[in-house]
């Protein structure tokens, strides 16, 4: 390993990819949010990568800027060791979720799906959403945790 590179701890990157989140559905630009905590653009990617910590303070400028409580940076991470003992999927679907809604396309389309009235409309989407990706490769089937989980918070099939 090259002498002093440091791996991002996972906790760092989820940070990030929160901070990363809510400036986009805010319509900032890194520039923005630099030039609003006094910092280069350049450390606003460092964060939102993961690859520089986030001190204690900066977060709580952050959050002061992008309108949100400090505990949003945290949320969804839980509790060490929960997951396992949960049988909820493992971190490989939350890093495609969140990879997912990093891109352009997914944030538009995560934003534009909670615009819909819940019922009919979104069940026929997601029913659409699973015959395309059946089509392709077959890999989204019913027992897909992330489809299980979505039909847990009332989509149903």
């Amino acid at each position: 390993m090259e002498q002093g590179y440091r791996k991002p701890s996972a906790v760092d990157v989820h940070v990030g990819a929160r901070i990363r989140v809510r400036r986009r559905v805010l319509g900032l630009t890194q520039e923005d949010l630099a030039r609003a905590l006094d910092v280069t653009f350049q450390q606003i990617q460092k964060y939102e990568r993961g690859a520089n910590r986030v001190s204690a303070s900066k977060l709580f400028a952050i959050a002061g800027v992008l309108g949100t409580p400090v505990q949003y940076f945290f949320e969804g991470l839980g509790e060490p060791g929960a997951r396992a003992a949960s049988g909820l999927p493992g971190p490989e679907a939350e890093t495609a979720i969140r990879d997912f809604l990093q891109t352009t396309e997914g944030l538009e389309l995560a934003m534009r799906f909670l615009q819909m009235p819940k019922g009919r409309l979104r069940r026929q989407v997601l029913e659409l959403v699973r015959a395309l990706t059946d089509d392709v490769d077959g890999s989204a089937g019913p027992d897909s945790p992330v489809v299980a989980e979505a039909d847990e918070e009332g989509v149903s099939r």
